[in-house]
Formats: C-alpha cells, structure tokens, sequence
C-alpha cells in the first residue's frame, strides 16, 4: 500500500500578515516623551574672567530643606509668599548714583537690592529635597520675573510681556519683528532673569 503524502500548509502568506501586524502596531503605539524643563545653560566663559563680587544686599537666599520646608533669607515661608517676597526683592530700587533704578516701583531699602540687574536670586537645595517642591519654587521664583517682565511691558508698550514673546514666536505675525524682539530685549535688560541654583 503506498504512503499517503501529508498536505503542505501554504506559508506564503504568513510573511504578509506578519508585515501588515507590524504595520499597524507602528501606526497604532504612541511613544511617550518626558517632557524636562526649558532651560538654557549660561555660555562657558572661555575668558577666565574673575567673579564679579556680589553684594549681600544684592542676593536673595531661598534655601529647601530635606522636610521640604522653604527658609528665605533664613527665616521660615510658605511657598504662596514667595512670588511677593522675589517682587519685593527684585523691584527695591535701594541703589544711589549708578546703581540707582529709575523704574523700579519698590519700597527704595537701602538694606536690600540696589537695582533688578544687581539682583540675584540664589536657590539652593539639599539632596533630600523632593523635586515637585523643587519645581513648585522654581516655578514661583520664575514667576516673579514673569511679573515684573510684564508689568514693565505693559507701563511701556500697553501690552503684556507674555503677548509680546507670543507674538514673536508666531510665524503669522505681521508686524515689525525686529522693532518687537528689540522691545523684548529691552525689557529682559530691566529685568534680567539671574536665578543661581546650587545643591548642598
């Protein structure tokens, strides 16, 4: 009695329904991106120039503890009195002769910030430190310039400093460009954002 051969199973297609699944989970998958922080790093100083010395007037202390409590200027804070405290800080106008700020709107302290370009704002942190309290103060501390950026926008030009970079950044803008990015500079000399931040 002769061998009955076994049926072949047609393969072909196997190659074709392996490349469309791979199709349609590239198609389908998205692919998650952590999102950082936008921040630019100062340019390294290849003239190895000496630090400029800084007045204690002029620094403004935020230390975070491993509690995550917030000591500024050694004394303890909640975080929602931060922003007032930066302001306040950053907009003294304390300074006489050259230092002095003819558009700063603060209490004039002799004790504390000359001008909003000798003021620096020094933000440190120990190792324990949680990093949503680290970004919540960040986040005040930069709100403070924000403030101060668009409050003197809007004394200038009429307009919010926010609306001013928005503008800029729009690529249907039809406006004098340069005119608005001198305007932006302008203000961002007034109130130039010098944030230090170290780990203990």
């Amino acid at each position: 009695m002769a061998k009955r051969s076994a049926p072949e199973v047609n393969a072909g297609s196997m190659a074709d329904i392996a490349f469309l699944l791979l199709i349609f989970f590239l198609v389908t998958t998205t692919i998650e991106t952590d999102s950082g922080i936008s921040r630019k790093l100062p340019p390294i100083d290849e003239t190895n120039q000496e630090p400029p010395i800084i007045k204690e007037k002029n620094l403004f202390t935020v230390l975070i503890s491993k509690d995550n409590q917030l000591l500024v200027e050694e004394e303890l804070m909640e975080l929602k009195d931060l922003r007032k405290a930066a302001i306040e800080f950053l907009d003294n106008g304390g300074g006489q002769g050259e230092d002095a700020c003819s558009y700063c709107k603060g209490k004039k302290d002799p004790a504390s910030s000359d001008n909003p370009d000798k003021a620096i704002i020094s933000l440190k942190n120990e190792r324990e430190t949680t990093y949503a309290t680290y970004i919540s103060v960040q986040n005040e501390l930069v709100a403070a310039y924000n403030v101060l950026r668009d409050r003197r926008a809007q004394d200038l030009y009429g307009v919010s400093f926010k609306e001013m970079e928005k503008s800029y950044s729009d690529v249907n803008f039809t406006g004098n460009k340069e005119k608005l990015k001198e305007k932006i500079e302008k203000i961002k000399l007034e109130y130039p954002q010098k944030l230090s931040e170290v780990q203990n």
